[in-house]
């Protein structure tokens, strides 16, 4: 028997948490529940679900936040944005952050489970009131140069990487370990077929990932 999706629930309004616990709850294992951004990090690294079901805005620093903490040190549990919110910052913040999906909360109740089995293999469900942000977000952030294979970790890599951070000020930017940012290196290497960081500025910029004078916000020395 395939085991079941683990779920986190995650929402400053207990009647929407409890609202979305009664479509998921025969289909999935509901393993916890929190109202506000720090406690729901916290609570998340702790139970590792499979899969957060993440309401825009939180007390205590918003739904990007909570995705930022956990995936600094879980980088494989799965996130869907499940909000009222359709403005276009609201959706950039949250796809920035690396959320798996996004969905408004005027979605048919039956179908949010079929939502959160989609977002947590990777199918990035998106309702159809914010596809239209989604499209411009992708052409921005990437052309057909491979960026978009990254992960949202490897993206923030490339960025400061390109803007001259070395190496060990980048790490320390994203509070990990050098020897963490080289793995990560490693990955976005083989993923682009380059081989150098220079390559990788170069490509960040050609693609408008980085913008020319987002490279004068630092100098660094190449490591």
């Amino acid at each position: 028997m395939t085991e079941r999706l683990r779920v986190f629930l995650v929402d400053d309004h207990d009647v929407a948490r409890a609202g979305a616990k009664h479509y998921l709850e025969d289909r999935y294992d509901i393993v916890g529940e929190a109202d506000n951004a720090l406690d729901a990090a916290d609570m998340i690294c702790d139970r590792e679900p499979d899969i957060v079901l993440l309401d825009v805005h939180l007390p205590g620093g918003g739904g990007a936040s909570v995705v930022t903490r956990v995936r600094r040190t879980h980088p494989d549990i799965r996130f869907l944005a499940f909000t009222v919110s359709t403005f276009r910052k609201d959706v950039v913040r949250l796809l920035d952050a690396g959320v798996d999906g996004y969905i408004t909360k005027g979605t048919f109740g039956p179908d949010l489970p079929d939502l959160v089995e989609a977002a947590a293999a990777g199918r990035r469900p998106v309702s159809p009131d914010v596809a239209g942000y989604l499209l411009d977000i992708d052409e921005q952030i990437t052309e057909a140069a491979g960026i978009e294979k990254l992960t949202p970790r490897e993206r923030e890599v490339v960025n400061l990487i390109a803007r001259g951070y070395t190496y060990r000020e980048t790490a320390s930017r994203m509070d990990i370990s050098v020897k963490t940012l080289e793995t990560h290196m490693h990955h976005i290497f083989d993923k682009l077929g380059i081989a150098s960081r220079h390559e990788l500025s170069r490509l960040a910029f050609d693609t408008g990932f980085v913008r020319p004078d987002d490279a004068g916000q630092h100098r660094g020395k190449p490591r």
